[in-house]
This record gives C-alpha cells, structure tokens and sequence, in this order.
C-alpha cells in the first residue's frame, strides 16, 4: 500500500495565521481563501495545474501591505511540499514547464534536491498588478524554495503585460512541480548518486 503523500501544516505569528494542506497525489480540487485576492489567483493556478489537492487559508496584516501574507505563504506552502514528499523514494526529481500566456512566455525548471536555491531570469514591467506589489512575486518564490528545499529557475522569454507573465510562471511552476513529484517504477530508492536527497 503506497503511503499518502500529503501534509497539513498551521502557522501563526503576530503578522499572519494560516493553514495549508497539500497533497501531491490529487486532481485539482482546490480551496484557495487568502486576503490577496491576487495571490489566491496564482496559488489557484499553481495548485490546479499541478494537479494537487490543496486547502490554503491566509489572513495576515494587509493593512500594512501583502508582503507578509505573500511571504508565509511561500514559506507554509514549501513546508507543506517538503514533508508531503517524505523521504522521496521514487521520484522524477526534476521538472520543467514551459507555459504561454498570450504576450508571454514563462519556463519554470526544478529540482528537488534539498539544495534551496532561486534564479529568477525576466523582467515584470510594471511594479503593480491592481494593488498587489509584483516584487512579492520573488519573495513568494524564494521563500518556496527555501522551505522545500528546491532549486527553482525561473526564466521569463518574453511578454508585456505583467499580469500575463505572471500567470504563465505560476502555471509553469505547477506543471513543473507535478513532474518532478511524479513517481517512476523505474526509480529505486532515491534519485541520487548520494542515496539520499533529505
């Protein structure tokens, strides 16, 4: 019997609380209620093309700005990922996606190597996206792969309008992530010349 890989994990401080559970063998059935309706969107795309299960629930100080729900989220959702994942076995370990969206063109390239590093290739033309500061796209990533432990690169070809470019870089980061998640007969044990990868 395959053991189920998914996880809930609960974060609360004095800036945000929430609570995300995460599983990697889904469908796509996704509940998406954060106070960033803009991040709610990425995460819904995220989530949905990646073909995992997923409850995220968020609300921190955006009074102050959505730089600290964005972050914990990223933080909270890499957390989650890491340890749905378990010790690994059998996984493709890498991914890579390339998604249009209209005007833009986004790829997304990972490893899930517990080596945490982000490389962010692409311009975002404009600083916002209705009242969401796109600069937040990075922290959001980098916190993802600081707690998944991931080596994510993140190239943007080409596009004009931010919101498109966006998009395309949340649908590639779910596709991606769903291949380097799958797992192959043919892997035994870990995908490593080390024996391990936690």
């Amino acid at each position: 019997m395959t053991t189920k890989r998914e996880a809930t994990i609960h974060r609360k401080t004095n800036e945000t609380e929430m609570e995300v559970s995460f599983n990697i063998d889904g469908t796509g059935d996704v509940t998406i209620d954060t106070n960033v309706p803009f991040m709610s969107h990425m995460l819904d795309l995220l989530t949905r093309h990646g073909l995992f299960d997923a409850t995220i629930k968020a609300n921190g100080d955006v009074e102050i700005d959505d730089h600290h729900t964005t972050e914990d989220v990223g933080i909270v959702l890499g957390e989650a990922l890491k340890q749905a994942l378990g010790d690994k076995k059998g996984i493709r370990r890498y991914g890579n996606a390339f998604v249009p969206m209209d005007d833009a063109l986004a790829q997304v390239v990972v490893d899930l190597s517990n080596r945490p590093h982000l490389e962010f290739r692409g311009e975002l033309p404009a600083q916002k996206v209705g009242t969401f500061d796109t600069e937040l796209v990075h922290e959001f990533l980098w916190k993802l792969a600081l707690e998944a432990r991931m080596n994510l690169h993140v190239i943007v070809h080409y596009g004009h309008n931010t919101h498109h470019i966006i998009e395309a870089i949340f649908k590639a980061l779910g596709r991606a992530l769903d291949e380097a998640t799958q797992l192959d007969p043919r892997v035994k044990g870990v995908p490593s010349t080390k024996g391990s990868l936690s």
